[in-house]
């Protein structure tokens, strides 16, 4: 079963018709005793990251457990950024720290937020990047993830600077792209995710 986490600040509807688009049944939920059983954990996330790191706060040992118990995890926008440890956006909040690094703002000289196609990047084997390294996936952010430890980036994209696209370790995913926006490349990554085990 795929798993929608409904704390209020997600794209959820739009998430659970793409994987069944793919034959795959979502749930959205905010049943702790649901997020508790999922085989498959998702946690979108739109707006800012205080507001999402308060939401969060009920279902985090969930989270975590999920992670711990070694079973696919997706984070999407917003539900990367909140994988980190602290963000520019709301100093002083923490974020859930399972990725260290920290969220800054896009830099200056470029139009933002960063809204729009742009081009996936590959930088190492990523099981849900299978078949989509150089596609383009479908952005709306103003800020970015910028990770303590290089070998957790899984994907850039090319923004005048290169930006954080996609993140793993282990059985942890994230992509700051919307795979729900993006057409057959997004489907793909959502396709691939569900075939995890």
């Amino acid at each position: 079963m795929i798993t929608i986490i409904d704390y209020k600040s997600g794209n959820l509807r739009s998430i659970s018709n793409s994987f069944k688009k793919i034959g795959s049944k979502a749930v959205i939920t905010s049943n702790p005793e649901d997020i508790a059983n999922a085989n498959h954990l998702v946690l979108p996330g739109v707006g800012a990251f205080g507001t999402a790191m308060e939401n969060i706060e009920p279902y985090k040992d969930l989270i975590y457990e999920h992670i711990d118990d070694g079973k696919p995890f997706l984070g999407i926008c917003l539900g990367l950024q909140v994988l980190l440890s602290s963000s520019d956006e709301t100093p002083g909040v923490k974020g859930l720290d399972i990725f260290k690094g920290h969220v800054e703002k896009i830099p200056e000289g470029r139009k933002i937020p960063h809204m729009g196609w742009n081009q996936l990047k590959q930088v190492k084997p990523c099981p849900i990047l299978d078949g989509v390294d150089g596609k383009d996936f479908y952005f709306v952010h103003s800020y970015y993830a910028v990770l303590d430890d290089e070998s957790n980036l899984s994907g850039i994209c090319d923004y005048g600077v290169d930006l954080t696209a996609s993140v793993s370790r282990d059985n942890v995913f994230a992509t700051q792209f919307h795979p729900e926006k993006s057409g057959v490349p997004g489907l793909k990554i959502l396709k691939n995710f569900v075939n995890l085990e």
